[in-house]
């Protein structure tokens, strides 16, 4: 049932090549392998770097890579080696419907594989490129990672609690988030080659993700030149919206508009909250901020957190416990989800495609390959 449902996938019998490193492109392509595509990864001898990442290993390389780069073939060359890069050119020109990478504007020039070289003797092809601050622009051949497009961008100048130093969020939402925006750029060059057999080149970074992510940050300050502020869990234009402390840990509680304030406060036992002046509009309750959470969260700490998504849940009112990786991975309603598989009884079960089709959700993809474990599937290509 696996292979069938594999071949039925969106993007089964689109070649992918993907000469991409640590995170971004890499999850790209991670996405693109799990719609059905083929994905050849291009490796140096020593590696895509998350290999090497820690503190978690599993068989020999870092936990990260395994779960960045499952559902891939891995071909090791070195593309500084003028026979090897002809391979590259090679395995692209004859067999690559999207070709994928996150190298640094300028450097990839010089190996023939920019957008230009590649698609002027490839029409079709799909480019895609990741880049860091953007294509364009004096920033533009300038290295960057995750946490410096955080800072660049603003998000953690509203991120952490007010007074205290810049906090990153705890995953890297700008690298992926790239990685899915480059996603949704190829797959759309796919489907208008699809109509006017016409490749594209797509650019995206991770700049422009992060920008991306600041969109109603940007808008406000464009409307009253606020640049807002950190507000813990909390956000800066909704209250409440944000995390209180109940007897055994902290649950989020979400009233996003003034109905659902006033149910929360029925379900409170202090109906008197919704119809007080500093608390009956989400404009006063934004002005009164610290009273209403003050008392939202004595109120709320003397019960668990199981009480108060029960009790709250039955309401139809928002609220979740804030749970550690281990509870996430261990709660019934993940288990439900089959979100997590496995690619084989001596695997560790990792996150899966988050998206179904026809209610089914695509199967685990094979493991994430060796260095170079396909290299020799990859000369027996080009032979033909």
């Amino acid at each position: 049932m696996g292979d069938q449902m594999q071949e039925d996938l969106p993007l089964a019998g689109v070649t992918v090549v993907e000469l991409g490193d640590s995170a971004s492109a890499p999850f790209a392509g991670h996405i693109l392998a799990g719609l059905g595509a083929e994905v050849w990864k291009i490796e140096r001898a020593s590696g895509d770097s998350s290999r090497s990442w820690g503190p978690s290993q599993w068989k020999g390389c870092g936990a990260a890579f395994h779960a960045l780069n499952r559902g891939k073939r891995s071909i090791s060359l070195d593309i500084k080696n003028p026979v090897q890069l002809a391979t590259l050119h090679d395995l692209i020109e004859r067999h690559a419907d999207v070709f994928l990478h996150n190298l640094r504007p300028g450097s990839i020039g010089q190996y023939g594989l920019d957008a230009e070289s590649l698609r002027e003797r490839k029409p079709t092809l799909v480019y895609c490129e990741v880049g860091a601050y953007g294509h364009v622009g004096p920033l533009n051949t300038l290295p960057g990672y995750d946490p410096l497009m955080q800072a660049f961008a603003g998000i953690m100048s509203l991120t952490g609690e007010e007074g205290q130093a810049p906090v990153r969020a705890g995953v890297s939402i700008v690298d992926f988030g790239s990685g899915m925006w480059a996603v949704i750029g190829i797959v759309s060059a796919l489907l208008r080659r699809e109509r006017e057999r016409v490749g594209a080149t797509v650019n995206g970074s991770l700049l422009e993700t992060a920008i991306a992510w600041m969109s109603i940050g940007v808008a406000n300050y464009a409307a009253d030149g606020n640049p807002g502020g950190r507000h813990g869990s909390g956000v800066a234009f909704i209250v409440p919206h944000r995390a209180y402390a109940a007897s055994d840990g902290y649950v989020i509680i979400s009233s996003a508009n003034d109905r659902l304030f006033a149910k929360l406060c029925e379900a409170l036992a202090h109906p008197e909250w919704a119809v007080d002046k500093r608390f009956s509009t989400n404009s006063a309750r934004l002005a009164h901020r610290m009273e209403i959470d003050t008392l939202i969260g004595e109120r709320l700490a003397t019960q668990t957190r199981a009480h108060w998504q029960q009790h709250l849940a039955k309401l139809g009112l928002p609220c979740a416990p804030i749970q550690t990786t281990a509870e996430l991975y261990h709660h019934e309603q993940t288990q439900a989800l089959g979100i997590l598989g496995k690619s084989g009884e001596d695997e560790i079960a990792l996150v899966g495609m988050p998206l179904s089709f026809d209610r089914r959700r695509p199967p685990p993809m094979r493991s994430a390959p060796e260095i170079g474990q396909d290299n020799d599937l990859l000369h027996s290509l080009l032979k033909d």
